[in-house]
């Protein structure tokens, strides 16, 4: 193994769910989805510096731009120390991120950090893993956290994230993204509605046709969300968003993102977003952006 300090950046784009369907609860607890993802231009700035046992071993992370709680419960810091215990390799490393992706909203921010940690580590390996390894380790962290690890800017996704398909890019649409000043915890999602499904059949994976993935227009009646409903009944400030933007000209479709509580609308070529954006209502906070045609690419940093 290298006794050379390594290190690397990359940008850790956000996501959104163009559909979220939530199928049957594993005896696990885990629930099956299928989802198509979708990155975003958003994104945080990750910086990963590794270091040889020599330099002690130390294992630090300095997230500037949001709070994101304690190093233990940062995905970027687990995805780091679960490369590290399962490659023997770095012995210490430092993360520096700084984040623009709103925290808790759905956006998958957290994931696309540890997405964007695991992709470094992995460049910077003296031994590189493979690509199903990598993915394994990606899957421990979270559902959202394999397609994040993957140079695709579009997938579906099954399973509890794991099965993935990458797709072609679709053209590059302007995107408006309403953000709320509150969370919605995934594990509350859930539990909401399975509540709502506790005495009725599980639902079952749709047909979905591949070429409705090439073009926005084919695109938009497939896109709903399972969670919508019951999060919207708790928090009626993400209905109103999407009432809003839905009924405005030039959006192309609009949903709640993961579970909640950012709504993104994906808007028709040409649009300018902030003609969107302007009128949100209250509490919403508007945040500009577009899908992505490309994974910006990890770059070595010479030390």
């Amino acid at each position: 193994m290298s006794a050379r300090p390594r290190s690397a950046r990359v940008t850790a784009q956000a996501k959104v769910n163009l559909f979220l369907h939530i199928l049957a609860r594993e005896k696990s607890g885990y629930h099956q989805l299928e989802t198509a993802f979708c990155r975003l231009a958003l994104a945080d700035d990750v910086v990963v510096h590794t270091q040889p046992a020599r330099m002690g071993g130390i294992r630090t992370i300095d997230c500037r731009g949001a709070d994101v709680g304690p190093a233990g419960r940062n995905l970027a810091f687990r995805a780091a120390v679960a490369y590290a215990d399962a490659r023997g390799w770095p012995a210490g490393f430092r993360i520096e991120i700084e984040k623009r992706i709103p925290v808790g909203g759905g956006l998958g921010g957290g994931s696309a950090d540890a997405g964007a940690v695991l992709r470094v580590l992995a460049t910077l390996d003296p031994k590189p893993p493979t690509r199903d390894e990598v993915l394994s380790l990606a899957l421990s962290l979270g559902a959202d956290v394999p397609f994040l690890t993957l140079r695709s800017p579009l997938a579906l996704a099954w399973g509890r994230g794991e099965r993935i398909l990458p797709l072609p890019p679709l053209p590059e649409r302007p995107v408006v993204l309403a953000t709320m000043p509150f969370g919605v915890p995934t594990a509350d999602a859930y539990s909401w509605l399975a509540a709502t499904r506790a005495s009725s059949a599980q639902p079952i994976p749709r047909v979905l046709p591949l070429n409705a993935f090439r073009a926005w227009d084919a695109l938009a009646p497939l896109a709903s969300n399972d969670f919508e409903k019951v999060v919207t009944e708790r928090h009626p400030e993400i209905g109103e968003a999407i009432g809003f933007l839905s009924s405005t000209k030039g959006v192309e479709f609009t949903r709640m993102s993961g579970s909640g509580a950012t709504v993104f609308a994906v808007l028709a070529d040409g649009i300018a977003p902030w003609s969107v954006a302007k009128d949100l209502p209250a509490p919403a906070t508007a945040l500009t952006t577009a899908t992505a045609l490309r994974v910006a690419p990890v770059q070595i940093i010479d030390d």
